[in-house]
């Protein structure tokens, strides 16, 4: 599997630290940017990028966007195809969004977490698997109908 991130000049820091976090660990990963610090660029380019690659393979892949909230990115790759983000602050709330919701990307907020805990998120979010449950797999299809006119 490999992992894809992207960060804007707000989590620039954490997303290197989870960058090399993510290496030692043995993960592949792809550093979407960005790749220096660029202090007026766009949280929606990183998440948009992000978004593509991990739709285009959401079997084989998953996605970290690090902001400063952490909304602007949750909310611009939820726009996509096939894409299931969640804005996660601990552990445990990144194991439910992927046993109940099977989520493929996970949004950080730079501003309100340390490098250690941001870590102990990425690591649970990536270590747990979808539950299967009939009631999650029907929810996750009623997403996938909704049709917004």
């Amino acid at each position: 599997m490999i992992i894809y991130l992207g960060a804007d000049h707000r989590g620039f820091g954490l997303k290197e630290g989870i960058k090399n976090y993510l290496k030692q660990s043995g993960y592949q990963v792809s550093d979407l940017g960005a790749a220096t610090l660029v202090q007026d660029d766009d949280y929606t380019d990183y998440a948009a990028a992000t978004a593509k690659k991990v739709g285009s393979d959401f079997l084989g892949s998953r996605g970290i966007l690090i902001c400063g909230s952490g909304v602007g990115m949750d909310v611009t790759a939820n726009r996509f195809p096939l894409i299931r983000s969640v804005l996660a602050f601990s552990p445990d709330q990144a194991m439910a969004s992927r046993t109940d919701d099977d989520t493929n990307i996970l949004s950080l907020p730079a501003d309100y977490l340390d490098l250690e805990t941001a870590k102990k998120i990425v690591s649970v979010w990536l270590q747990t698997d979808f539950d299967e449950k009939e009631g999650h797999k029907r929810r996750l299809d009623k997403i996938r109908n909704l049709r917004v006119d």
